[in-house]
Formats: C-alpha cells, sequence, structure tokens
C-alpha cells in the first residue's frame, strides 16, 4: 500500500508540487475550473461502461465524453436562451418583478411592526427610483460582478474542456512515465476519488436538507394552519440547491423566506429562524457524512472547513473537505 512505501525524494517533491499547485489554484481563481473539470471527467468514467456494455466495445470514452459534452452544452444553452427570453416577456420585464415584489410588501404590511413600516416603499415607482439611486450608486461593483461572472464561466466550460480531454487519455496507448511523474499521478488519482466521494456525500447532504425542509413545509406549517404556496417547488429547489455546497443553502432559504413573507411577516421570520437552526445542526451532520466518506473524523473536517474559510474566504470553505 502507498501508506507503507518508502518516502522517497520523488515523493516528497511530488508532495510540495501538488500542495503548491492546490494554492494557486483557490488564489488565481481556478477552483471552478478544476471542480468543473473533475465532474465531467468522472460523469465521462461512469457512463463509459455502460456504453461499453449496451452500445459498442469500441471507442466507449469517446462516445461517453461526446454524450456528456453534448448535454452539458445543451442545458447551458437552453438555460441562457429560456432566462434570456423570461426576461424579455412581460412576466419577466422589471416592472412586472417590481409589481410582484410590491404585491408581497403590501400583503405584510398589516402584519409588520410598526418600525419597519418607514422603510416599505410606498409604490411600484418609489421601489423602481430606490433601485436606480442604488444602481447609480454602485456602476463600479456591479461591472466588476458582471465581469467575473462572465470569467468564471468562461473558466467553467475551460475546465469542462479538459476534464473530457483527460477522460480520453486512457484511450491513448499508455506512455511510460518517469518517477516524478508516477508520484504525481498518484496525487492526482487520489484528488480525484476524494472528489467523487465528496460529490456522493453531497448528495445525501441535500437528500436530508430536503427531507428536512419538507417536514416543515408540509407537515409542521400546515399542523399550525400555515400552507405556504408552491410548497413542492421549494423542496424540489431545495434540493436541487443543496447539491451546490454553502451557497446552495442561502438560494433554498432566500426563496423560502421571500414566499413565507407573501403569507405572513412573522410565518417568513419562522421561517427563516426554523431554517438556519436545522442548517446549523446539519454542520455537524455534514462533517459526518463527508467524514465518514473521506475517512475523516468530524472535528478534523469542521477545523479544515474553518482553517480554509479564514484562509481563503468562500472558495477555501468549498474545497476544505476535497483538499
Amino acid at each position: 500500500m502507498e501508506a507503507t512505501r518508502a518516502v522517497t525524494p520523488h515523493r516528497i517533491a511530488a508532495w510540495v508540487l501538488a500542495a503548491v499547485l492546490l494554492v494557486v489554484v483557490i488564489r488565481c481563481g481556478l477552483l471552478v475550473a478544476l471542480l468543473a473539470g473533475l465532474l465531467v471527467f468522472h460523469l465521462t468514467h461512469s457512463l463509459a461502461p455502460f456504453i461499453e456494455r449496451r452500445i459498442t466495445p469500441q471507442g466507449p470514452r469517446l462516445i461517453a465524453v461526446t454524450i456528456v459534452s453534448m448535454l452539458i452544452i445543451g442545458l447551458l444553452t437552453l438555460g441562457i436562451v429560456a432566462l434570456v427570453a423570461y426576461f424579455r416577456s412581460d412576466a419577466g420585464s422589471l416592472q412586472s418583478l417590481l409589481d410582484r415584489l410590491m404585491g408581497i410588501i403590501e400583503d405584510s404590511r398589516g402584519q409588520v411592526p410598526d418600525w419597519l413600516l418607514e422603510y416599505l416603499p410606498e409604490d411600484s415607482s418609489d421601489m423602481r427610483r430606490a433601485l436606480g439611486e442604488w444602481l447609480a450608486a454602485h456602476t463600479a461593483e456591479l461591472s466588476l460582478v458582471g465581469a467575473e461572472a462572465v470569467q468564471t464561466i468562461v473558466r467553467m466550460l475551460i475546465g469542462m474542456v479538459l476534464g473530457a480531454m483527460i477522460a480520453l487519455y486512457d484511450e491513448l496507448p499508455d506512455n511510460p512515465l518517469g518517477p516524478l511523474g508516477r508520484e504525481l499521478a498518484g496525487r492526482a488519482s487520489r484528488f480525484a476519488d476524494a472528489f467523487k466521494r465528496i460529490v456522493f456525500a453531497q448528495i445525501k447532504i441535500s437528500l436530508l436538507n430536503t427531507v428536512f425542509t419538507g417536514l416543515f413545509l408540509a407537515v409542521l406549517l400546515p399542523a399550525f394552519g400555515v400552507k405556504l404556496p408552491l410548497t413542492k417547488t421549494l423542496i424540489l429547489i431545495t434540493f436541487v440547491a443543496g447539491l451546490l455546497p454553502v451557497v446552495g443553502n442561502l438560494i433554498s432559504n432566500t426563496v423560502i423566506t421571500i414566499v413565507a413573507l407573501s403569507v405572513s411577516f412573522y410565518v417568513a421570520v419562522v421561517s427563516l429562524g426554523y431554517l438556519v437552526l436545522i442548517h446549523k445542526l446539519e454542520y455537524f451532520l455534514n462533517a459526518r457524512i463527508v467524514g465518514g466518506e473521506i475517512h475523516a473524523r468530524a472535528w478534523e473536517l469542521l477545523l479544515a472547513m474553518l482553517t480554509m474559510e479564514a484562509v481563503f474566504g468562500v472558495p477555501g470553505l468549498v474545497a476544505a473537505p476535497v483538499y
């Protein structure tokens, strides 16, 4: 086994190079590209045996790469087209969205404390004016965020292409590696295996989160005579968003709180409090689930997440379990 092998200069050099590369990935903003590439790589390897058994034994990974690439590009294209079409339609126009938000505010006006009323806009034109003033004051920040979003998408696509290309490497004739090359390949293999284990653990975590949220939305609230609209949709959003580490909970919590606000201000407060409490308790369960997949104790994983968040911010928190 690897743990019993002698520590050679090549192994030490591979450890140092791997550690430096992992830090460079976060510092240079390449984490999204790395994770996207690993996702395509593992999807390809998972799909290749099925294609080999059912379709053709010749070049299964080439076919798998083609199918995975077409699916990803197709979904991205459909998502972008649907998003553009929605915001160009009457239902997705700025005025329509402001009117909906204004309706939610009006419904909650009689239930919010008096000290909050003075902060609520009077009508959609007042909200539009406030939004315009905020946009004018933060033009530089918004342009920077937009540029970073485009940059992130480009890096993600490049990472997917690289993951597909690396998945095809097994179809090529083996080229003998030197001692350092074999050690670096071993580090890369361990990292890829850790990512695969973390992905499966994240699916379990998302299911657990969905169960707790579903019990609250479909059982606990109706038991007190409160029924939120779009309950099934909210549960689905919770599962899909939960597949994203860290930010997934923020997305689902925000959507649920906004929908709860349309029913009552106090229901929104209770919903947000419940979700925050559940997610805090889930941190320890998550650490145990992920730790079980990568053979790490819960306190070790929590310490790694705390340290990397303090050093690298949110990207460090996302990367901590894999690292």
